[in-house]
């Protein structure tokens, strides 16, 4: 049998066996693609549109160009560019809250492939070389099991066929969860709390940063300015979603 056909055929017998089901409304989807998110709650997870600002990519109201945003010109960021498949609204936000503390460590598949579906086009034209994950401190790590962001950066190195480095970028710090802090204490919170445990794997390299949420953007700010130090060359910043205010 035909290596397609083989794998079209598997395909269908587990989907008789294993009927897909909407990881949303958990509603059966006859045609799950991919995604296996229904077309009424894939509808209800909209993406950042133009306007946007071009370094953070915050969408701004209304019409008009692509512009830099007041708080990128005012304190420039150390990554080049930072994108997130969705708003962070609706079900995408209920999807990466069961992902991250219910452990349906499954979801990391719809969610690393909605930012495929969304910014492949945008992250090969930067031709990033190596993919590295925002990484959790150890005590966090063996609390929660996993590392979400690890997880996502997992599937996009492989659909997008670039090399992932696990532990070059390392969380030597504590810090308290960001959820309750406002955005000058994110930004403390986070100072310092990494390191690049090997300059010369990111020196000159163009390295895609992946997290689940860009909230403030502080813990990415931060990787960014400890990588950039490290000698890496571009640093492009992907995530799941995106707090639009």
């Amino acid at each position: 049998m035909h290596e397609k056909n083989r794998k079209s055929f598997f395909t269908a017998l587990l989907n008789f066996l294993l009927p897909p089901h909407c990881h949303v409304c958990g509603e059966f989807i006859p045609r799950a693609g991919r995604l296996h998110i229904c077309s009424s709650c894939r509808e209800r997870m909209p993406a950042p549109t133009q306007p946007i600002c071009p370094i953070c990519g915050i969408p701004f109201q209304g019409a008009g160009h692509d512009h830099p945003c007041q708080s990128c010109l005012k304190h420039p960021p150390h990554f080049h560019a930072a994108r997130a498949a969705l708003l962070h609204e609706g079900p995408v936000r209920d999807l990466i809250h069961a992902f991250k503390y219910n452990a349906r460590t499954h979801l990391r598949r719809p969610l690393g492939l909605v930012i495929v579906e969304q910014l492949s086009d945008f992250v090969t034209g930067w031709r990033p070389e190596l993919i590295i994950a925002v990484p959790l401190h150890v005590r966090r790590l063996r609390g929660r099991g996993f590392n979400q962001a690890l997880l996502l950066a997992e599937l996009l190195a492989r659909e997008w066929r670039i090399p992932l480095q696990r532990q070059t970028l390392q969380r030597v710090r504590w810090t308290e969860p960001q959820i309750s802090l406002t955005a000058g204490q994110r930004r403390e919170n986070v100072r310092d709390a990494f390191r690049v445990k090997n300059a010369s794997l990111v020196s000159g390299k163009r390295v895609l940063l992946v997290d689940d949420v860009f909230t403030t953007g502080s813990t990415v700010e931060e990787c960014s300015r400890i990588l950039m130090q490290a000698g890496t060359g571009e640093l492009l910043v992907v995530t799941v979603s995106r707090v639009a205010d």
